[in-house]
């Protein structure tokens, strides 16, 4: 693929990185000298110093040959206005936005849903943009699927799956630890399957003859209601969420707090609390921002609503906050976030999640004691990727630091893996084909080497990054 993006800053030369590994051909624009010169010293790809929504400029740089292009300006309106652009010239592009202003993105969804018979039809999408991706959005649903399985490890969540991917640490004299991974099912009658472990910051796809360790870090596949039981196993376990407190009243803070408290009969909170007798679920958010802390007070009537500093420990005793189950970091700065969240940890808070901004300052807050880091420039990435990859692939999930991929996919018709058993494309170390469901069927199934793969089966597979265009080849599924 030819792909043009628009901003080369963290996102940009992220999003460059990834698919300049799997051989795509990209140029990347920015109108920042000193930025510019930054991402040509660290990609191998084309960089050009110029104006990205200049019509004139990108024809210069060839946007007629490309298959997409990808704004992600710190600038909202640049963005959708490039998209826009390009669109009114070359309609067939391939247009990604990334958009931060939340209205944009609600008013868009809105229009689109009012539209629904136009917009199934050949109109073109609001703005000339086929997809908008806003962080805020996305980190919010991270944090929450966190939350919802217990904020024990980081969750990857598939729709209209029942199966999970957890990532869980084993401890010192737990059952799996110095366990072959070939005597594990012994363990357990629950149905689950270990995707990859994770050693000394390296990310690997297992074997039977595996062996784990205390320490390992395994991405465990299993139903959520299983989930309980495998972390026993790991030597960990799901403990009550009684007390919820949620740190930042901004944009994200609000997004999960919505979710979080929402009136229907599904709301999320009424499924994490494990209710006791004469012990009420309590949720509390805290903001040192006088405005924010107003509005969520309106805005969420049953919540205990605190303005105050989070640093300050006595403030924390004096209301209460050390004795909470689990603690969201959600503001702007990330680097408060990591040491907030482990502070809290420290003080006797039971459970930590925290938006960092990246993978590697994952790394870093897990060192910290922080139990589920949420890097948000990862997920935007990886939301960007999924829309990248073609009609056939439906997303992308990066594991660990990158080394890592699970595809979400739909083996098309004419697939060379079409009538093959999965030991007949068997790769060991390569991928991993972790979850099935066949045409018409409700639900995925964790297949077998005897699995026969038909045409319209909806797979998940787990790759080694530098091999996922490989893969996706193979299975038919690879971007045209």
């Amino acid at each position: 693929m030819r792909i043009v993006i628009v901003g080369a800053g963290f996102t940009g030369v992220q999003l460059a990185r990834r698919l300049i590994n799997e051989k795509n051909e990209v140029v990347l624009i920015d109108n920042d000298e000193d930025v510019v010169r930054h991402a040509s010293n660290s990609l191998d790809c084309d960089v050009k110093e110029m104006d990205g929504n200049s019509l004139q400029n990108l024809e210069d740089i060839g946007i007629a040959k490309a298959d997409a292009l990808v704004c992600v300006t710190d600038d909202d309106e640049v963005n959708m206005i490039t998209c826009s652009l390009v669109d009114s010239v070359y309609p067939d592009i391939l247009k990604i936005a990334r958009v931060r202003n939340f209205s944009y993105y609600r008013n868009t969804a809105d229009a689109v849903k009012k539209h629904a018979d136009t917009f199934s039809g050949k109109h073109r999408p609001l703005y000339g943009i086929d997809f908008m991706v806003n962080p805020d959005i996305e980190a919010a649903d991270a944090i929450v699927r966190a939350v919802e399985s217990g904020a024990v490890s980081d969750v990857v969540a598939f729709k209209d799956s029942e199966f999970e991917i957890s990532r869980i640490t084993i401890a010192e004299g737990a059952p799996l630890d110095r366990q072959q991974l070939s005597g594990v099912r012994k363990l357990t009658e629950k149905t689950f399957l270990i995707a990859y472990v994770e050693y000394n910051g390296e990310t690997s796809l297992p074997s039977g003859s595996t062996t784990l360790h205390a320490g390992d870090s395994i991405g465990v596949l299993a139903r959520a209601g299983d989930i309980g039981d495998l972390l026993e196993l790991c030597g960990a376990k799901i403990e009550a969420l009684d007390k919820i407190a949620l740190v930042g009243a901004g944009k994200i803070g609000t997004l999960i707090a919505d979710r979080l408290t929402q009136k229907e009969k599904s709301s999320l909170l009424a499924k994490i609390f494990r209710k006791r007798k004469n012990i009420a679920s309590e949720f509390a958010i805290i903001d040192t921002d006088d405005e924010l802390t107003k509005e969520a007070s309106e805005r969420y009537p049953n919540a205990h609503v605190f303005r105050g500093d989070i640093t300050d420990e006595t403030f924390l005793r004096e209301e209460g906050l050390t004795e909470y189950d689990l603690v969201i970091c959600a503001t702007h700065n990330h680097e408060l976030n990591m040491v907030v969240a482990a502070y809290l940890e420290s003080l006797g808070v039971g459970r930590s999640v925290s938006l960092v901004e990246s993978s590697t300052f994952a790394q870093i807050a897990r060192k910290l004691g922080v139990d589920v880091p949420v890097p948000l420039r990862d997920t935007i990435v990886d939301s960007i990727m999924s829309h990248l990859r073609g009609e056939s692939v439906k997303g992308i999930h990066t594991v660990s630091t990158g080394q890592l991929e699970i595809v979400e996919c739909t083996l098309p018709i004419g697939s060379k893996v079409v009538g093959k058993s999965l030991l007949d494309i068997s790769n060991h170390g390569t991928f991993l084909v972790l979850l099935e469901k066949k045409s018409g069927a409700k639900n995925y199934v964790i297949p077998v080497g005897s699995t026969v793969l038909d045409a319209n089966d909806q797979l998940i597979l787990i790759t080694l990054a530098e091999e996922t265009q490989n893969i996706l080849k193979l299975f038919g599924a690879e971007t045209k």
